[in-house]
């Protein structure tokens, strides 16, 4: 009788290429491991690259806390071009003499883009809106109201290139924040337009570009390690039986007395077993991935 294969379970940071959709890289992941179960954290616009964090087997189920990690980007405004995607990869729209714009001014535009903001999501998006995606009402040459929805930018700093006209920005951000949003509205406080272009997610959370794989490398980490923004709880075989489980505790037994959670429970060599939440007085799984033996 032969061996029954080891499905692969875990979380893979990948460094994405331009040209590359996040389902492209999904479905590039899921032929390379053999499986299925393989999932992504956030979308990542096509053009751009950087950090795109997947869950494998499992881990897929453990997404749902990453894709609200902040975010770290860096890309360049292009100043006096509007775009119909807000990017270099739509047809120009509207153009500008901007060419007496001062760093001062640019740097002025940013700040009032700093800060919780609101902001009206970009038609060409994956955002849904009465049940479809925004690119693809757009693609049928329409546009639809949009709500502005809050994000918060916690750094959006801005500097000179060789070219008059073009800023690189460095921007940190709440999830939901969109880069080719904020590019254009700067334009627009600057009584202009403007696009963005060469778009690079450095960071999702703790998972940098520095620890990033390519897609035809992928390197698998412990699903623990996929909650490593988290605080984590571990927990000594009794405890660990009763999580196994999926048990509602009460906040001392699972040893969370304070805080709001979710918290990564372990057992006492390091593997994830659950994560939990609070309930009411006490704490509950909402994700269990070691069922009991």
């Amino acid at each position: 009788m032969s061996e029954s294969k080891t499905e692969p379970n875990g979380i893979l940071v990948i460094d994405k290429s331009s040209g590359w959709t996040s389902h492209d890289v999904v479905a590039k992941c899921r032929g390379i491991l053999g499986t299925r179960k393989v999932g992504h954290s956030g979308t990542l616009d096509p053009d751009a690259t950087g950090v795109l964090v997947l869950g494998v087997g499992k881990c897929t189920r453990i997404l749902q806390y990453l894709t609200g990690l902040p975010k770290r980007y860096v890309g360049e405004i292009v100043l006096g071009t509007e775009t119909t995607t807000l990017d270099a990869s739509g047809e120009v729209t509207a153009t500008y003499d901007m060419s007496s714009v001062t760093l001062k001014e640019v740097k002025a535009a940013a700040a009032q883009l700093t800060g919780d903001i609101n902001q009206v999501p970009p038609m060409v998006s994956a955002l849904k809106v009465e049940g479809r995606r925004l690119h693809e009402i757009a693609r049928e040459g329409r546009e639809i109201e949009r709500k502005p929805r809050p994000v918060t930018v916690s750094q959006f700093d801005v500097v000179e290139t060789s070219h008059s006209h073009i800023f690189r920005c460095d921007i940190r951000c709440s999830t939901g924040t969109y880069i080719r949003s904020l590019a254009a509205d700067l334009g627009k406080i600057l009584k202009g337009g403007a696009h963005l272009t060469n778009l690079r997610r450095l960071s999702v959370g703790s998972f940098t570009v520095e620890e990033a794989h390519s897609i035809e490398d992928p390197v698998l980490i412990p699903p623990a390690a996929g909650l490593r923004d988290f605080k984590e709880v571990r927990v000594a075989e009794e405890v660990a039986i009763e999580v196994s489980h999926g048990k509602v505790l009460n906040r001392e037994r699972l040893g969370v007395d304070d805080g709001s959670g979710p918290w990564p429970v372990l057992d006492l060599q390091g593997n994830l077993l659950a994560v939990y939440e609070p309930h009411k007085t006490g704490v509950k799984p909402t994700v269990v991935l070691v069922g009991p033996s």
